[in-house]
């Protein structure tokens, strides 16, 4: 956005919750012109919708929302309609309040930081898209955030079972099965009546008996993960390290491709651009920290897949390549991380299908 746009913008700064909504109007050289404080209801938008209209004059309304756990939905569905809608993070807003002299924090100054975040950075946030696209990635991000969750969940009752298993069994238990978590296994110890204390074997059972349902749950979400990707015509899953799960993951917290004009702002997003650490002489580079670590995270593992002994020659050659180069193993795998964004980047805007050549 250009200076001369900007002053003819107005900037609305909403501040949501789950039941009420904030939002406050700002002139395009900071000044507060309008706040309000509105229902979540489709009648108390269009009272939002009023008060913008009667303070916009010449200007032209954009609308940014601090939405972090999706309580702006509906209000941004209604207003997408309307008036450019942008996603603002939080820790934009933050840093905003944390740079003032007396850093406060309230739903009006909450939504005042949100428009001055816009004011200051608003060609780098994220507009809000409504799509076919976008609504199978949202459903995409739904699922594996509830199959992660599920794996943490398994994995905290694996440590407490295997407690209870040697209380009970001693290290008998290791003989019985090679892993004692495997869907058999698991089906033997609900069954089993070993000479114990009786306390001890129902809490064992009732641990076993969530495990077996978490198997079934994961299974039944991977097979959801599979349907949603086969009806959104997707192909990432197709490239070397990218399966059910990593590319559920990958296109759930990328959303609608269109957002990222190029591999580069889908590189900033996902936090795989190293930072520049340059002073006089000394020309450097840093890992980064910020980006959506979810998605970083995802690139990682694809990262690492594709330089283990099943992975990818011509991976496991660019790695080497970067440690002959001079960087360190971290720094090999950061570039690679950067070489698989612009892969997929290609992939889901052009619906290609991975060739390894």
């Amino acid at each position: 956005m250009t200076t001369q746009e900007k002053q003819r913008t107005l900037f609305v700064g909403i501040d949501v919750h789950k039941d009420t909504h904030t939002a406050v109007g700002v002139s395009p050289y900071g000044e507060k012109l309008f706040e309000i404080t509105v229902g979540n209801y489709k009648n108390d938008f269009k009272i939002l919708e009023e008060k913008v209209k009667e303070h916009s004059g010449v200007l032209s309304p954009y609308i940014g929302l601090e939405d972090v756990r999706g309580y702006g939905e509906r209000l941004a569905e209604y207003l997408y309609e309307k008036y450019p809608v942008y996603h603002v993070p939080s820790i934009l807003v933050d840093r905003q309040r944390q740079n003032a002299t007396h850093p406060e924090k309230s739903d009006s100054l909450d939504a005042f930081g949100v428009a001055k975040v816009m004011m200051n950075s608003i060609d780098s946030l994220l507009a809000y898209t409504i799509s076919q696209e976008s609504e199978k990635a949202k459903q995409l991000k739904e699922i594996s955030i509830d199959r992660e969750d599920l794996v943490l969940e398994r994995a905290r009752l694996k440590n407490q079972v295997h407690m209870l298993l040697y209380r009970i069994y001693n290290t008998e238990y290791q003989t019985k099965y090679k892993n004692p978590f495997t869907l058999k296994a698991l089906k033997y110890w609900s069954l089993s009546k070993p000479k114990c204390d009786t306390f001890l074997l129902k809490t064992l059972k009732r641990k076993v008996r969530r495990m077996i349902d978490i198997h079934y749950e994961v299974n039944e979400l991977e097979k959801d993960m599979q349907i949603l990707l086969d009806a959104g015509g997707y192909t990432i899953q197709t490239a070397s390290g990218c399966g059910l799960v990593v590319a559920s993951t990958i296109i759930g917290e990328i959303s609608d491709i269109n957002r990222f004009t190029s591999p580069g702002a889908l590189s900033k997003y996902a936090g795989c651009s190293p930072r520049e650490r340059s002073s006089g002489k000394k020309n450097r580079h840093v890992k980064s920290r910020s980006g959506n670590r979810r998605l970083n995270c995802a690139f990682h593992r694809m990262a690492l897949s594709q330089i283990s002994r099943m992975g990818n020659d011509k991976a496991r050659t660019y790695f080497k390549k970067k440690i002959s180069e001079g960087k360190s193993k971290n720094q090999a795998l950061v570039c690679l991380k950067r070489h698989m964004v612009n892969i997929i980047w290609m992939m889901l805007k052009h619906k290609t299908i991975y060739r390894n050549a």
